[in-house]
């Protein structure tokens, strides 16, 4: 079972208090639970939120759920969505409930966070030297004979930190080489020969197992369609190397495991191409953006612009925030800026203005830069612009939008705020 049902954390959860840790709520709100806020079924517009407030699309973050559970049962890959996109144990939930085979996270704040929300299948991307969290993780393998936890590992002398932190543990580590995108990508191990000179360390480590080998395609230089599928067949050539050379003793399955945002269609196809090996191979694809999508970088990288036949992702996100200022005809302030709204890849993108109930596109209106507290607006002679007016905004990168709220509202077509997600950064 992924997800331990004994876990009562989504239950506190649901038992917090509204106050004012929690920005864009209702301040009537304070001293209720956020379940029984919930239940309350208020209305984002009418409801008593306040400006600025991130909205979740509850029809559009369902539909990329049930999108990617479609797409990865289609072509045999098993999904670890990565977790830090949204660090959101309730999005976690619904990502596993539609299929996924765990939770990929980046660093053992986030594994500790995923563990006491009841996810009993981790992969770490990354690797991990920490002798207190390695010390930790062995505890909960130890604890637990459910709990799977794979992590990379990219140097002999990182073999051999950990190695030295898992002494006395029951449970062996399961680690997987990393293989690095090329010649000044980030991290992995660079040639095949230090690979296998890896390999042959985590052999002669009592507290690891070599389980499979991993990288991230994202990291390949220049990446283009050729590049990257020359990548994954390199990646897909190294855990047969392996095998052949009798490097997985003791798993019961190999674990070849790559896949961003932006490649994971290079990934589908060349996973498919994986030799028969001694030993049943776990395909996995590690996407996380997906979840929320978004209006900027994802919407022109995502891989469903090259096979549209496969369906479409859906941006998720709205920043609601509110005109305050209009001092002249060419330009306009709201309240939300760089707290509030992901600005690292692209500024937010002006949608559709709100006025008396009513929506309309926010023709003639971009966003020319963010301070702390207010987006600068450029108006053009022919938008219609008022103090007052809600505006909302589209955002550019999931994963910088996400770790700006602590509690989300999900926010059905009507505006009917059905549920609220809590956030863990």
């Amino acid at each position: 079972m992924v997800l331990d049902p004994g876990s009562d954390a989504y239950t506190l959860l649901a038992e917090e208090r509204v106050d004012h840790r929690f920005k864009g709520l209702p301040p009537d709100a304070d001293g209720l639970t956020v379940g029984e806020l919930a239940a309350q079924r208020r209305n984002l517009f009418t409801g008593g939120f306040t400006t600025p407030v991130l909205a979740l699309s509850a029809e559009r973050l369902e539909h990329n759920l049930k999108l990617m559970e479609t797409y990865t049962a289609r072509h045999g890959l098993a999904f670890a969505p990565h977790g830090k996109t949204s660090m959101a144990p309730q999005l976690f939930r619904r990502q596993i409930e539609h299929g996924a085979w765990g939770v990929t996270l980046a660093v053992p704040h986030q594994v500790r966070v995923a563990r006491a929300f009841g996810v009993r299948r981790v992969f770490l991307a990354n690797e991990l030297v920490d002798p207190a969290a390695l010390r930790w993780i062995s505890g909960e393998l130890d604890a637990d004979p459910g709990f799977r936890f794979v992590c990379y590992v990219d140097s002999v002398r990182g073999v051999e930190l950990m190695d030295a932190a898992l002494a006395g543990s029951a449970r062996p580590v399961d680690v997987v080489v990393e293989l690095a995108g090329g010649e000044g990508a980030r991290t992995g191990v660079r040639t095949e020969a230090e690979c296998a000179a890896v390999a042959d360390a985590v052999a002669g480590a009592r507290g690891l197992r070599l389980a499979g080998v991993a990288g991230y395609e994202g990291e390949v230089p220049d990446a283009d369609p050729e590049r990257v599928r020359a990548w994954l067949r390199r990646l897909v050539a190294l855990a047969a190397d392996f095998d052949k050379a009798g490097r997985f003793a003791g798993v019961e399955e190999i674990v070849v495991s790559a896949g961003g945002s932006a490649w994971f269609d290079a990934v589908a196809d060349v996973f498919a191409e994986i030799p028969e090996l001694s030993l049943p191979v776990l395909k996995m694809l590690r996407s996380g953006a997906y979840v929320s999508h978004d209006d900027g970088h994802y919407r022109e990288l995502t891989p469903f612009n090259r096979v549209p036949e496969e369906g479409a992702l859906e941006p998720a996100f709205r920043l609601w925030t509110q005109v305050v200022s209009r001092p002249s005809a060419g330009q306009a302030f709201a309240n939300a800026g760089k707290r509030d709204a992901a600005y690292d890849l692209d500024l937010p993108f002006a949608q559709v203005v709100r006025r008396d109930g009513a929506e309309r596109p926010a023709d003639g209106i971009s966003v020319a830069s963010l301070s702390d507290q207010h987006a600068w607006l450029r108006t053009a002679p022919e938008a219609d612009l008022e103090v007052g007016d809600w505006l909302g905004l589209g955002l550019s990168h999931p994963c910088t939008s996400f770790d700006k709220w602590v509690l989300i509202p999900v926010a059905e077509a009507d505006g009917t705020v059905v549920d609220y997600i809590r956030t863990f950064f």
